[in-house]
């Protein structure tokens, strides 16, 4: 490792302009830390303390009970509460982190590609870095680590090993991307694009293009399109390589012909007609295609060899999955990248899993990691023993020298075909897996073998869009109020504990379900944040109290059967109180008041930790007098309460869209329920949030139907002018409704809104495709971003909950994560 892979704490503090206490001085720094969850070689890390969604102040404990010596902070800290602890104080602390990473990309003289656009980013990236991977050792950005934070942790990662970079850069807002070109400093400038996707930071298109080309100030070539590039912008570049589908261009594309799995692509350049052939058929990949093809023709690449590698381009699997595996496994998917910082990341999410007692890692040979062989197995060892890795199954020659170095069950393969030809001997049961590998190695086929047969209906879940929505909320609360995440019915129909692991990981204060079977199922899955019951029955009492599981008690009648059913011996036990302020449906009236307090006076057996109403219309502005009404009762309901209490129990009243709408009545703790899952009644087309669910199926059959041929049970569907109907795989028994029959319902088939034709079946329905290119086998979207759940629940005249809740549990949940 050279100087300029490697520093002190004093070198650091240097560079960043910090105020320095330093215990030890020399001590050596590789690794920068964010999160004091996700630490590996935590003695040679730096733990910067960014103020984000969290304060990383918060969290200088726990990264130091795990190891951490050295601290970038923006507060004054009592150090002697961490003896032997290096201090580095600076104003703030993300421009600290980045200060540090562009000091150390200047260190490093390598070729550097720089991207940035609206979409496709991540995919051009990582195609590029198949197309240049046999000509360069090369460091990109580990999936999508594109941010203010991203960036300059994934440009650390160089190392004098590398002669090529590749790193994306997105943005939100103006006066982001300036900083972000400080730290890449490319040479290699792409474009992808400018559409709609992040407009809501900027003014217009052209504010967020101008923004954008700041990346590539300095850059000596610009690779870009014609089509998203206005007459008056200054481009960068020395030299400039454009492409367009429409216009003259360096590389024109001329014509384009799909076929069934690929795409041939003619175009001109040089003067010359020239072509290639894609394994792509959609057109954002044939778009990325272009725009790699363009990118290779920029560095030189001779014609025919860059046509041979654009041949051989993969599929890139953006973001892990966890789904169901063989008897009671779960099965993360990350067969698509296999480097040491993509494994610590997928480490990380395999350490969120608590329903399983036992973690295995399917691990293959590691390539391109700029490391000798020597430090890179140390360094993956030392990784699976810091992530509490049971079990380790290697599979690759490489992986198999250095099984020395594994101090845990283990077992290695020379290739994946071996270990296919002995899977039967080894027992996988009640366990979660992580399948991790190179491309080469064809992990796919272990997923295969290890995943659960299922329909072919799916409900996918984008686990970064459920937090991001959760931190949408989280950032409009005051310092100190603290949030219960509703996770009753399923999680709204999107899972159980792979939902409420998220949340536990990420540090919300309460669960809430409806029923005692939902909070014994999350407590069975390792789940140990108090969860609160809303629909407490006597029968289950006894399960309650085993299972730590907390009581909403919302009558006199229910209070003084838990009272009488706990022990003698049992005291303080925890309890919610609900009262009744308008709603109606459960909770204690004004008039009971007296009989609770006299009640709860009466025995030590219970403590009261929360007090709280349902507002009924907090999302409705015609309907503010009663919220106001509702929570003045409620005050004086509370107050009248907490006066017979030696305590002051946690305080709470707002649901979803009283978060967004009544700020002054957060109190101590606030309810998000549906907009986790990305919706708010009080948002105006759900701003600021992301859809968590989508829902596919396939095209079963398709039929072609003679003018007024009829379609169904009880006759009921017809086309008049003949045409062409699918059978799609999805019905009532996977809750798709009865009432979507007959033209009411739509799904997505190519694109296109297509009608539902006649009645809902059990398992399937019809689609009217008639002039749609579809064949059997396509997907089809039964609701996602674009037709959404709002969309149906208005076509049927319900509620955007009840879409979502009813999608039954025979529907296989696909859960993504980035």
């Amino acid at each position: 490792m050279s100087k300029a892979d490697t520093y002190t704490i004093e070198q650091i503090n240097l560079l960043v302009k910090g105020e320095g206490f330093l215990f030890d001085s020399g001590a050596i720094i590789k690794n920068l830390i964010i999160d004091s969850r996700t630490l590996s070689n935590a003695s040679n890390a730096v733990f910067f303390a960014i103020k984000a969604q969290r304060d990383g102040h918060q969290f200088i404990a726990h990264a130091y009970e795990n190891g951490v010596r050295s601290f970038v902070v923006s507060e004054d800290i009592d150090q002697a509460n961490y003896p032997g602890a290096n201090w580095i104080k600076v104003d703030d602390v993300l421009l600290a982190l980045q200060k540090l990473a562009a000091y150390h990309r200047s260190a490093h003289q390598l070729e550097v590609i720089g991207i940035t656009g609206s979409n496709g980013k991540t995919i051009v990236k990582e195609w590029l870095y198949q197309l240049l991977s046999a000509d360069y050792n090369i460091i990109r950005s580990p999936k999508s680590y594109n941010s203010q934070i991203g960036v300059p942790l994934s440009v650390w990662q160089i190392n004098d090993s590398h002669n090529l970079g590749i790193f994306e850069a997105g943005i939100s807002t103006l006066g982001e991307m300036k900083q972000l070109g400080s730290i890449i400093q490319p040479s290699i400038g792409v474009l992808t694009n400018i559409r709609e996707a992040h407009d809501e930071g900027f003014t217009d298109k052209m504010e967020k293009l101008r923004e954008k080309l700041l990346l590539f100030e300095g850059v000596e070539t610009f690779v870009y399109a014609l089509e998203y590039i206005v007459a008056d912008v200054v481009l960068p570049g020395k030299r400039k390589f454009t492409w367009s589908f429409s216009r003259p261009a360096d590389l024109q594309v001329l014509e384009i012909l799909t076929e069934e799995t690929s795409t041939v692509l003619k175009a001109k350049y040089a003067d010359e007609q020239i072509e290639v052939t894609v394994p792509f058929t959609d057109a954002a990949a044939i778009e990325n295609a272009v725009i790699c093809w363009a990118t290779l023709l920029a560095m030189g690449y001779a014609l025919q060899e860059t046509a041979f590698r654009l041949t051989k381009l993969v599929k890139v699997g953006m973001r892990l999955q966890l789904i169901n595996g063989i008897d009671n496994c779960s099965l993360i998917d990350d067969s698509y990248s296999a480097d040491i910082y993509s494994l610590s990341i997928a480490l990380d999410f395999l350490n969120q899993q608590n329903q399983h007692p036992k973690r295995t890692l399917i691990l293959s040979d590691l390539y391109e990691t700029g490391k000798s062989s020597d430090e890179l197995y140390e360094e993956i060892a030392l990784l699976l023993k810091l992530k509490k890795i049971d079990r380790l199954i290697g599979i690759g020659q490489q992986i198999s020298i250095y099984q020395y170095l594994f101090s845990i069950e283990k077992s290695f393969y020379d290739n994946t075909a071996d270990f296919l030809a002995n899977i039967g001997q080894h027992s996988f049961n009640n366990e979660t897996i992580l399948v991790k590998g190179a491309r080469k190695f064809g992990f796919e086929q272990v997923i295969k073998r290890l995943a659960q047969k299922v329909h072919d209906t799916v409900l996918e879940i984008n686990l970064n869009a459920l937090l991001s929505n959760l931190q949408f909320y989280k950032s409009k609360l005051s310092t100190g109020v603290k949030t219960m995440a509703m996770v009753k019915a399923f999680s709204y129909g999107s899972g159980s504990f792979e939902i409420a692991n998220l949340l536990q990981y990420h540090k919300v204060d309460y669960l809430a379900v409806a029923y005692v079977d939902e909070g014994i199922a999350l407590r069975k899955a390792g789940i140990s944040l108090p969860i609160m019951v809303m629909s407490p029955e006597p029968s289950a009492f006894d399960a309650m109290l085993r299972y730590k599981l907390e009581p909403e008690i919302y009558s006199i009648e229910v209070l003084k059967s838990f009272l009488h059913f706990l022990p003698e011996e049992v005291a303080h036990f925890p309890i919610h109180i609900k009262l009744d302020t308008g709603m109606h449906r459960l909770g204690f009236e004004p008039e009971q008041i007296d009989e609770l307090t006299f009640l709860l006076s009466q025995s030590q057996k219970l403590k009261v930790v929360s007090v709280f109403t349902h507002l009924v219309a907090t999302d409705d502005g015609q309907h503010d007098e009663f919220t106001q009404w509702q929570v003045k009762q409620y005050e004086q309901m509370y107050d009248k309460l907490q006066t017979s209490l030696v305590y002051k129990p946690i305080c709470h009243v707002l649901n979803t869209s009283g978060v967004t709408r009544w700020p002054n009545y957060q109190f101590d703790m606030v309810r998000v329920g549906i907009g986790l899952y990305g919706f708010d009644a009080a948002l105006a087309k759900g701003e600021g949030l992301q859809t968590v669910a989508i829902l596919k199926t396939t095209v079963s059959q398709i039929k072609q139907l003679q003018p007024n041929e009829t379609v169904g049970y009880g006759r009921r569907g017809s086309l008049p002018n003949g045409g062409q109907i699918a059978t799609v795989k999805i019905g009532y028994a996977d809750g798709y409704s009865r009432a979507f029959g007959n033209g009411v319902g739509k799904m997505l088939v190519d694109g296109k809104l297509a009608p539902t034709v006649g009645s809902i079946c059990m398992d399937m329905c019809m689609l009217d495709v008639t002039g749609l290119d579809v064949a059997v086998g396509d997907e089809v979207i039964v609701f996602n971003e674009e037709h959404s759940i709002v969309d149906l629940a208005k076509e049927i005249h319900t509620i955007p909950y009840e879409i979502l809740t009813n999608v039954s549990q025979r529907v296989k949940r696909v859960y993504y994560y980035e």
